[in-house]
């Protein structure tokens, strides 16, 4: 009987663990310490699908990563054709806030599946369209006041305080808090490996 495959998160997102977690996954969590702002790209989709890749190839190339499935993502938000990663601090939040309200923007995740048994890889990138609300100036202030805004790419997200001032999206909902779990089963049937197989065992 083979062995179920392990399963690696390279990545310190909380929301993408909780996705994992939630669809019948235990994976461990091996960050890649990658330098983000060292990664460039043409466009929003490709810096998300390079950063992607570069944190799935790091944490591969790691011994305690030998004989696992690897899963390395990032997300940012392509307003007008301008990535936005996490804002620096509070007044860039609120900046980004007041640029953002009653408009529209992408969120791109790339999103990079590493099977280093084999060495093969399989990437890709996620698009969802987001319609922004229109939060008063109290209303953002009060937002980024809580400090989540700084945690979180575009410096919004459906599973948290933002959520009231998000109108509607069209696209893939668990690719905005952060991992698209359609894509990562394409990847992994790309590489020859079935999503259920790296199924917890059931309790």
């Amino acid at each position: 009987m083979t062995a179920q495959p392990r399963l690696i998160l390279a990545s310190q997102s909380p929301a993408r663990l909780g996705l994992l977690r939630q669809s019948g996954f235990a994976p461990e969590v091996i960050v890649s310490g990658v330098d983000e702002d060292a990664v460039t790209a043409p466009t929003p989709a490709e810096l998300a699908l390079a950063l992607a890749e570069a944190k799935a190839s790091v944490v591969a190339a790691r011994p305690e990563a030998h004989d696992a499935i690897v899963i390395g993502c990032d997300s940012v938000l392509d307003l007008d054709g301008e990535a936005l990663g996490k804002p620096a601090d509070a007044e860039e939040a609120t900046a980004r806030w007041k640029a953002m309200r009653g408009r529209v923007g992408t969120l791109q995740t790339g999103h990079c599946v590493y099977d280093t048994a084999s060495g093969r890889y399989a990437s890709g990138t996620a698009s969802t369209v987001v319609r922004f609300g229109e939060p008063s100036d109290a209303e953002i202030a009060a937002y980024v006041a809580t400090g989540e805004p700084l945690h979180v790419a575009g410096a919004f997200t459906l599973d948290g305080r933002s959520a009231p001032f998000i109108d509607g999206i069209d696209g893939d909902h668990g690719n905005v808090i952060g991992l698209s779990l359609p894509l990562v089963r394409r990847l992994l049937g790309q590489l020859g490996v079935g999503i259920t197989e790296l199924w917890a065992p059931a309790s």
